[in-house]
């Protein structure tokens, strides 16, 4: 009788191997060696070394990154209320010279962000998804959002999320559709959908989201990427809202 043989693979090895032929059927495919050739390829924390270090230049991350947004964007709807980008470049080339006066803001020095449009980043547009307050500038930084700021993060613009971050869709009558970073004719996922498919399309390389019932987890399932709810409480969330519903939900991050 011969003897069976049997083949023994990973749990990771499976999820790797459906995630690559998953991106095969993406547009994402069309990349080619690119995929892994270029800064936005790095995680986050590979990115600040590289920045801190002065192995690359915080022009040179935005460049890239900004590139990819100019690129996939208008096909996955994840970035909203975009910068303008020579004000972007500017911001950028500032953080170089701080680099040069040995001046460190944190692990975010130079590298390029955008807050979920739920929360209010000072100088940036918040529509929250609604037509009752699109168009309005923010006058302030939440604290968590002050966090990133201080830790030397360069806002881009916003992330996608439906009106009020009311759903576990993507969708909202003043940005439109995100579309998935796997496959554009399926959902994204919400509420933070806009940073999942930013993340998994390398047009952030990392995002913040928040999650009342999942928020942060689906939208990062749906696109393969990592989203993380912490303990109620353990982000603090000041100004605390007077929606109720608010009140339930707690910010987190999302990674790659």
């Amino acid at each position: 009788l011969k003897q069976k043989q049997y083949i023994h693979i990973s749990r990771r090895n499976i999820l790797k191997a459906v995630g690559a032929a998953s991106l095969s059927i993406s547009p994402l495919s069309g990349l080619g060696n690119e995929l892994f050739s270029d800064l936005t390829d790095y995680s986050a924390s590979g990115l600040s070394a590289l920045i801190r270090n002065r192995k690359t230049s915080c022009v040179e991350v935005m460049k890239a990154y900004l590139s990819r947004i100019n690129r996939y964007n208008p096909t996955y709807n994840a970035v909203v209320s975009l910068v303008n980008e020579d004000e972007l470049i500017k911001q950028a080339f500032l953080a170089d010279q701080e680099l040069v006066k040995n001046i460190y803001r944190g692990w975010m020095h130079g590298m390029p962000h955008a807050i979920k449009d739920l929360a209010f980043a000072k100088g940036l547009k918040i529509s929250m998804g609604s037509p009752i307050i699109a168009g309005s500038i923010a006058s302030f930084d939440e604290l968590f959002v002050s966090r990133i700021r201080a830790s030397g993060a360069i806002f881009i613009g916003k992330t996608n999320t439906p009106e009020f971050g009311m759903g576990s869709q993507t969708y909202n009558p003043v940005h439109g559709v995100t579309r998935n970073a796997y496959n554009p004719i399926l959902t994204a996922g919400g509420s933070s959908g806009g940073a999942a498919v930013g993340l998994a399309a390398r047009m952030l390389p990392c995002a913040d989201g928040s999650d009342m019932m999942g928020s942060l987890r689906n939208p990062a399932g749906y696109n393969n990427v990592i989203g993380f709810r912490p303990s109620q409480g353990r982000v603090p969330a000041y100004p605390v809202s007077d929606n109720f519903y608010q009140q339930l939900s707690t910010d987190g991050p999302m990674g790659r």
